[in-house]
């Protein structure tokens, strides 16, 4: 249920849960390097980290996300480094954000089962205006057998090719598996992320 769901991560961040790291993705870093700033929408953006970064870089962000305990940790954040963001709190698979409002928008993260998966990229999609990228980041299917960490429900684990057949009529421009590091005790091993650039054209 939604509202269980919302519960159970204001719980998680109150709780001082590892999503609240300040640092951003270096694949989300690594993905816009070349794109001018303009507004950007960090589609449930947890404790901030992602769009305070953005905000940093110099893009007018937006950020959303269903949990109040994440948001408080997101505007302490902003507070501190500084920056102004618009924050909405809502449930993206419900929430539509203004159409072709948006230069940037980025999904990182959001394991949902299938069909409310699908909403909210049909949502973020939508929000593109011409020219605009949309960075799709998550845990891959793979990583349940062949990784580190993450979920462990199938059912909100994708593929790249998932995500490709969900954005629509974007031109997608990378769909690939990425690895990155997982600190786990005295053991390092490695997660395995799901990737996918596109754009409108």
């Amino acid at each position: 249920m939604p509202g269980d769901k919302r519960e159970r991560w204001n719980r998680r961040y109150a709780g001082g849960d590892s999503h609240a790291t300040p640092v951003p993705s270096p694949f989300l870093v690594a993905e816009i390097a070349g794109l001018h700033p303009g507004r950007a929408l960090d589609v449930a953006c947890g404790a901030g980290r992602h769009a305070v970064w953005l905000a940093q870089q110099g893009w007018r962000v937006t950020a959303v996300d269903f949990s109040a305990e994440a948001l408080a940790l997101a505007r302490d954040l902003a507070a501190r480094r500084g920056v102004s963001i618009d924050w909405i709190e809502a449930d993206v698979v419900g929430w539509r954000p203004p159409s072709g409002a948006f230069d940037l928008v980025c999904v990182l993260y959001l394991q949902l089962p299938a069909a409310e998966r699908r909403m909210a990229l049909a949502h973020a999609a939508d929000a593109l205006r011409a020219g605009g990228t949309l960075v799709v980041l998550g845990h891959d299917l793979l990583n349940l057998t062949a990784g580190a960490g993450g979920p462990s429900q199938a059912d909100v684990l994708f593929t790249p090719q998932d995500i490709v057949a969900e954005v629509g009529p974007l031109l997608v421009e990378k769909a690939e598996r990425v690895r990155r590091p997982v600190n786990g005790g005295e053991t390092r091993s490695e997660a395995i992320d799901a990737l996918v650039r596109a754009r409108r054209a």
